[in-house]
């Protein structure tokens, strides 16, 4: 078919490079502006935008999709369907409407839990043993529309938002180009998304990544790794010139007590508000991470340490 394909992050690249491989015509990528990057802030485009422009396939970066030049634009294309995946922005009804099939998303959760911005995380930090991928036809409510293929991931319980997310991509990526296939010989069945379960995955803050050791351990465990790799749970550390923030990456909830932040033995196990967390990976402010026996050979952290 002759698609366009809306997307911004890595997880969108997976799925684009295979509508690629699927033998489809790209005939226009959009995706987010170029936003500043990395220590120079430099304008840097896209994921998507870089791997369409590595290709030939035309990009587009609208400031907005709902400008009527744009939305003009976008008809004019004839399009046989749209793919939306992880975008960036809500689409009026006259950019879902324009192609001739309609528009279709693929989406990180299990609908109607967890629609909105940040899926994987927030199935994490909830606690979530299933999760998965879903396509559904597009409509103007927020990933509410009726949905037209599942594929269903477990989560491990070492699993981190980077991980899931990369085994969601490569799931995503095969269903999407299913459905697809599927819509194209008019053999797709949508089915209604319920009415009752419905959650919202809000857009992670930096206020939510400090941790606060009077939460029990399962709590904190759940939201360490649901934050890992970014923006990454973190706490403070004394040290000599004051405290040092570092970032938990990786860690597991164990059988132990103590006051809340009270280091427990000098391998990283700290107390929490119920239970204990063990620290397996973590990372220094200003370094990479680490796995916790490195980390602290260079730093240590002692039995008896008081954490904020």
């Amino acid at each position: 078919m002759r698609l366009a394909f809306l997307g911004t992050p890595d997880f969108a690249v997976t799925c684009l490079a295979a509508l690629v491989a699927g033998g489809h015509e790209i005939a226009v990528v959009y995706s987010q502006p170029p936003a500043p990057r990395g220590r120079g802030h430099d304008l840097k485009p896209s994921a998507v935008h870089a791997f369409a422009e590595a290709r030939g396939i035309p990009v587009r970066t609208p400031v907005s999709m709902r400008d009527p030049d744009e939305i003009a634009a976008f008809a004019a294309l004839g399009l046989d369907a749209a793919v939306v995946v992880a975008f960036g922005q809500i689409l009026p009804g006259a950019v879902l409407d324009a192609p001739r099939l309609g528009s279709f998303n693929l989406h990180a959760s299990l609908l109607p839990r967890w629609r909105g911005a940040a899926p994987i995380q927030r199935a994490i930090m909830a606690g979530d043993k299933l999760t998965g991928v879903e396509v559904m036809r597009m409509t103007e409510g927020l990933d509410e529309g009726p949905v037209l293929a599942v594929d269903t991931l477990r989560i491990d319980a070492q699993e981190t938002a980077g991980t899931l997310h990369d085994r969601l991509a490569e799931a995503g990526a095969a269903l999407l180009v299913r459905a697809l296939d599927a819509v194209g010989r008019s053999e797709a069945i949508e089915t209604p998304q319920a009415e009752e379960g419905a959650t919202y995955a809000k857009k992670i803050r930096p206020k939510e990544a400090r941790l606060n050791w009077s939460k029990p351990a399962g709590e904190l465990d759940c939201k360490i790794r649901g934050l890992s790799p970014f923006p990454g749970a973190w706490f403070e550390v004394p040290g000599d010139k004051g405290p040092v923030r570092v970032k938990a990456l990786l860690s597991r909830p164990e059988d132990a007590a103590g006051a809340p932040g009270q280091v427990l033995d000098d391998g990283l196990l700290i107390a929490c508000g119920e239970g204990a967390v063990r620290l397996l990976r973590v990372q220094r402010e200003g370094k990479g991470p680490q796995e916790a026996e490195v980390f602290l050979r260079g730093f240590p952290v002692p039995a008896g340490t008081q954490l904020t």
